[in-house]
């Protein structure tokens, strides 16, 4: 895998986007930006002198919008690309195109105040950057600040899980090439599957057009998560994009409970808030999955998921598209059973079965 200095092409029409992208990325001592394009067709330029490690794009540009461009990218010379595109309701359904063609990360960026907004959240883009540069790409399709822990959310699981009940649930984390390998993984899905809770690492208010999107492709049920809602037999919630997600025992059910807080392991959804949620109220009786995504968010709520007595599964290196919260995961001996995407959906159901 390429080691960094990271080299980054930004194509955006907006020259003060360009100015302050190139300000912030360039602070970064594992990215070089070698250049600042206007559109697509500048950009193209740019990369016969030098293929860039990852290029960001915005969508609504000159002579040829962003979309358009990262398809023929992605067919002729693939080149990890991180969306920045200023995100309206109408513009989800845009953003989620990208996604499916090939687009690794979205950055999603105001129409007003972007200078302000982008120097604010500088983390997020320079580590989508760095996502996006260690991202494993195929013709055609994708095959600083203090952390904070879960601890900022609700307490640590008890000692002992919960008795074992009839209802197993799972829970699953994903960031970085997630979107894809979510869609596989619930296609696989039958009517009858188990309960599922989802965090995806995503902005927000674009969760609920990526759940949208997912029901209409899947057997089962898909939506963005709402205070209160019920696991249930077919249905799978993804957590809102600006919200944790939480799975509290109500009597004999499981249930959804929605909170703002701080970032936890750097995100908002965080994957360790959603896992110690289900460690402490689910036990043995859960499923805990951690597929593609950077960083190590997950890790911690996986191995208490199982030192809970939950069976644990890590998506393998060669189907993901960034190796790395899944890596820290096994490091940490978080995971029991490791597997490519392929063999997810079949392995978990035969668990559900099991029990």
């Amino acid at each position: 895998m390429k080691r960094p200095p990271y080299t980054v092409l930004i194509v955006d029409d907006s020259a003060v986007v360009r100015q302050a992208m190139q300000a912030i990325l360039s602070k970064d001592p594992d990215i070089t930006v070698i250049g600042a394009a206007s559109d697509p067709l500048v950009a193209a330029n740019y990369i016969k002198k030098q293929v860039p490690d990852v290029i960001t794009l915005d969508v609504e540009m000159p002579r040829m919008d962003g979309l358009t461009f990262l398809r023929r990218l992605m067919a002729q010379r693939p080149v990890p690309v991180v969306m920045c595109s200023s995100l309206v309701t109408d513009h989800s359904e845009t953003l989620l195109q990208a996604l499916e063609a090939g687009a690794v990360d979205v950055v999603c960026k105001p129409q007003l105040g972007v200078r302000e907004f982008l120097n604010e959240n500088s983390l997020r883009l320079t580590e989508a950057v760095k996502a996006a540069a260690q991202a494993r790409l195929s013709k055609g399709r994708l095959t600083g600040t203090k952390k904070i822990s879960a601890d900022a959310i609700l307490p640590a699981p008890r000692a002992t899980a919960m008795a074992r009940t009839s209802d197993t649930i799972v829970a699953i984390g994903a960031s970085t090439g997630g979107t894809e390998a979510l869609r596989v993984f619930l296609q696989a899905m039958p009517v009858n599957a188990p309960p599922i809770a989802i965090v995806q690492h995503m902005p927000g208010g674009f969760t609920k057009a990526f759940a949208d999107r997912l029901n209409s492709v899947c057997e089962i049920t898909v939506k963005e998560a709402e205070e209160g809602d019920r696991m249930i037999t077919g249905l799978a919630l993804i957590a809102p994009g600006n919200d944790h997600m939480m799975i509290e025992r109500s009597g004999a059910h499981y249930r959804v409970a929605l909170k703002e807080g701080p970032l936890v392991s750097r995100h908002r959804p965080s994957v360790d808030v959603l896992m110690r949620s289900v460690a402490r109220s689910a036990g043995n009786n859960a499923i805990g999955l951690i597929m593609t995504g950077m960083g190590d968010d997950g890790s911690k709520g996986l191995l208490e998921m199982k030192e809970a007595g939950a069976t644990t599964f890590g998506q393998d290196e060669q189907s993901c598209v960034v190796y790395g919260m899944p890596k820290v995961a096994k490091n940490v001996g978080a995971v029991m059973t490791e597997l490519g995407l392929d063999k997810l959906p079949a392995a978990i159901l035969q668990k559900v079965s099991e029990r």
